[in-house]
């Protein structure tokens, strides 16, 4: 005797249980083939929306736990003074502060407008920016660095020339002036949500802007804690009566869009459930059927001593093993249907987002605990037929 056997002689309710299900394959392959659509179901819709969640956070952009501080809707000066901007700096402690000017500007080419771009003013660009192209000098001066997209469009490289028309005020008067920048490097691809997004914008230093005016100041906080307390000491040290600031706190972003997906991929799950409640109808089928025709058998082994309490650990253990073979076979497919979706939307079959694997879990243990319910009924039914009658058929 293989260890296999020995093993399943340790508990004879499965050992018989093994048996039964055996002499009836086709409707135990259905059976489990219904358990297996069912931890599927599950296991792939859950997992699969985790792992576009993870996608579409990359596609997005990092949002992490920055906040903005602009100009507040009682603001006379319509933006940020180099004072607030010290005093932003001074209130925030150790956290990280960007300031940035902005600006419109117009992209000449060949002597006429070829389309129109934003100016960002950044003294440190490599605090929000990564390159693709070229380098970021350490002591950045002059130079201008170029969006992805605009640099694509415009064929732009470093060491390239791009000449921009810009609204400036000289001795009190606004006029339109005609510069020449040098590109010093190309900005790397941002998401949509980036802070100051680069793709379609050029990068300057702040001296090439004529005022102390800025747009907006960035304060990069280590975690969505430390980002809350700081908008909240922000917002106490500039607003009282009036409005001068208005601070915008992107963490909560981040949690509203997470808390959206997680609402998004319950639903479906608990769709995908409904085929598990299902199968659980098919194997409660199953058992009854398996009952009816098996009532003679029944009747005997209830003759011979069976009590009422074996016959349901007999029916109870052809229930458990439908369901434990539905589920693991049905925790493979969906470990290779999420695989091929995490190469299409990750980049590579193995990048299990955390959370991920769980739904498969879950969808596994579910099945088994499907069948199990399923047969509780039958296997009662089956315990209840009194021997004598059994025996009649």
């Amino acid at each position: 005797m293989n260890p296999l056997d020995r093993l399943w002689g340790s508990f004879p309710a499965f050992l018989m249980a093994r048996r039964n299900v055996a002499r009836a394959k086709t409707r135990s392959a259905l059976a489990v083939a219904v358990i297996l659509i069912g931890v599927v179901a599950i296991g792939a819709i859950g997992a699969g929306g985790v792992a576009f969640q993870a996608s579409q956070f990359e596609t997005l952009g990092s949002i992490g736990a920055d906040i903005q501080v602009f100009a507040g809707e009682d603001n006379e000066n319509g933006y940020l003074t180099a004072a607030d901007v010290g005093r932003i700096d001074r209130v925030s402690g150790q956290a990280e502060i960007v300031p940035l000017k902005q600006e419109n500007a117009d992209v000449i080419r060949g002597g006429s407008t070829a389309g129109s771009a934003t100016l960002y003013g950044v003294e440190e660009p490599s605090a929000l920016y990564e390159v693709r192209e070229g380098s970021i000098p350490a002591n950045w001066r002059k130079g201008i660095l170029v969006g992805s997209t605009l640099a694509d469009r415009y064929d732009l490289r470093p060491g390239s020339k791009v000449t921009l028309r810009r609204t400036v005020t000289e001795d009190g008067e606004t006029v339109r002036r005609t510069e020449e920048y040098r590109v010093t490097a190309v900005l790397a691809q941002g998401g949509q949500a980036d802070i100051a997004n680069p793709n379609e914008a050029f990068v300057l230093p702040p001296g090439e802007f004529d005022d102390d005016a800025f747009a907006q100041v960035i304060v990069r906080s280590e975690d969505a804690t430390a980002a809350n307390e700081t908008a909240m000491q922000i917002k106490r040290t500039f607003n009282g009566r009036r409005q001068l600031v208005a601070v915008f706190e992107r963490g909560d972003i981040a949690e509203q869009i997470d808390e959206a997906f997680r609402l998004i991929n319950l639903f479906l799950v608990g769709i995908g459930a409904i085929s598990l409640v299902v199968a659980g109808v098919s194997i409660a089928n199953v058992m009854l059927m398996s009952a009816i025709e098996r009532r003679e058998e029944i009747g005997v082994l209830r003759a011979v001593g069976y009590q009422k309490l074996d016959i349901v650990r007999i029916m109870l253990a052809e229930a458990t093993l439908l369901g434990v073979v539905g589920s693991l076979l049905g925790g493979a497919v969906t470990l290779g249907i999420v695989a091929v979706i995490n190469d299409a939307l990750l980049g590579g079959p193995f990048a299990f987002p955390p959370g991920s694997l769980q739904y498969v879990a879950v969808g596994m243990v579910f099945g088994v605990i499907a069948s199990l319910l399923a047969g509780i009924y039958p296997a009662w039914t089956a315990a209840r037929e009194r021997p004598v009658e059994a025996l009649r058929g």
